[in-house]
């Protein structure tokens, strides 16, 4: 495997693969999934609302993780329609500062969308008086870890943390501390990435750069600056890993993913780390879910909801994208719409996909999490598979 990792490396980096689809010639199918209508149950105390759910994840079936940047306070008296999240009230819960309470950031549901668990011990760690895009961005499981830890990327603080996967202690922090663009610091941390080793590779989005450290949480190399060429980042919003060492990084400010892969012979400026494709045609890509099969992209389309803050509307709905390895567009759908129905989202920030194949998408504009069940009948073409390798 190694060996033809390489040889395919080589012939990416040299020109030799055909260039992929142009994303918008894509043809938008249905959808293969249906709503579970009303699963996130409120439990906010009276007078509070979810907040910004800015972050999911599926460790299973019946365990899923999900973050906000704190709840928020209701109007009062609370208007009619309210619906157990602030969007179904008209109020953008990613920009709605003033009423922010920084209380119950990280909590567990069920398979049924009924909290479990909440993890309060840690909410004084995210509180912020900052506007915007502070507080946990996103959450994640290695697949490889035994152990199970939550990793979270803290804007907060500027760093990035792991939890034992009961919640009760924090086993390691990577990052000193505070913005920073040195090798110790971060500046807006975005999301994370794992490797078999044990390697962790952080999205470093106010930096433009992609970190790695190892198991043991130390640095070990960096890539990438400010700009539009190779190699370089506007706003690095997703990054993740494939079953067979690919990196794709979701280049938000540049509307496309680029693929990166581990060599000892490159031949691009870094020694250590190929460019070996650029994905273009998107519309602010924020999430990536990588097998060694295909790749699923989160596609918002362009209007501040997508994550820049504001109260733009989107300029469409979001849709999911299927690539295969060459980065051939082979399937797309799109969400209802980027309203406050059933199956709409402003914008999929971070989506999860659980052993049953359950979608779940996590929309910090409306202040929800939505989970989708397959349809009877959907090929496999247009689903997403099982995660792979499937969480220890």
């Amino acid at each position: 495997m190694r060996r033809a990792l390489m040889i395919f490396t080589v012939i990416v980096s040299s020109g030799l693969l055909a260039a992929p689809a142009v994303m918008q010639d894509m043809p938008v199918g249905a959808s293969p999934y249906d709503v579970v209508d009303g699963w996130l149950k409120p439990f906010a105390s009276s007078g509070h609302s979810f907040g910004a759910t800015s972050a999911v994840f599926a460790e299973s079936p019946d365990r899923i993780f999900i973050a906000q940047r704190g709840e928020n306070r209701l109007p009062d008296p609370v208007p009619p329609g309210f619906q157990g999240f602030l969007g179904s009230i008209g109020v953008r819960a990613n920009t709605a500062a003033e009423s922010r309470v920084w209380q119950n950031t990280i909590f567990i549901v069920d398979g049924d969308g009924n909290m479990t668990e909440a993890w309060t011990q840690w909410d004084d760690m995210f509180e912020t008086d900052a506007e915007g895009a502070s507080g946990i961005h996103k959450i994640k499981i290695s697949p490889y870890d035994p152990d199970r830890k939550l990793w979270v990327a803290d804007t907060t603080n500027h760093q990035v943390h792991a939890f034992s996967n009961d919640g009760e202690e924090l086993v390691m922090s990577l990052g000193a501390g505070g913005a920073g663009d040195d090798d110790n610091h971060f500046d807006r941390p975005w999301d994370m990435a794992f490797t078999e080793d044990g390697s962790i590779f952080v999205s470093d989005m106010g930096n433009s750069r992609i970190m790695k450290f190892d198991a043991q949480g130390n640095f070990v190399t960096t890539w990438g600056v400010n700009g539009s060429g190779r190699g370089e980042f506007a706003m690095p919003h997703a990054v993740a890993t494939d079953s067979i060492g690919r990196i794709y990084v979701g280049d938000m400010g540049n509307n496309r993913v680029q693929v990166f892969n581990e060599t000892t012979r490159s031949v691009w400026y870094h020694p250590n780390i190929s460019p070996i494709a650029t994905w273009p045609g998107f519309e602010r890509p924020t999430d990536i879910y990588a097998t060694g099969y295909d790749v699923w992209i989160s596609d918002n389309g362009e209007g501040n909801a997508a994550g820049t803050g504001g109260d733009a509307d989107p300029t469409r709905s979001a849709r999911m994208v299927k690539l295969d390895w060459n980065g051939n567009p082979q399937f797309t759908w799109e969400l209802a719409g980027f309203g406050t129905g059933a199956g709409e989202a402003l914008v999929v920030h971070q989506f999860s996909v659980d052993a049953e194949k359950n979608f779940y998408a996590a929309d910090p504009g409306h202040g929800r999490v939505q989970k989708f069940a397959q349809k009877e009948g959907a090929s496999f073409m247009e689903t997403f598979g099982a995660p792979d390798p499937p969480l220890q």
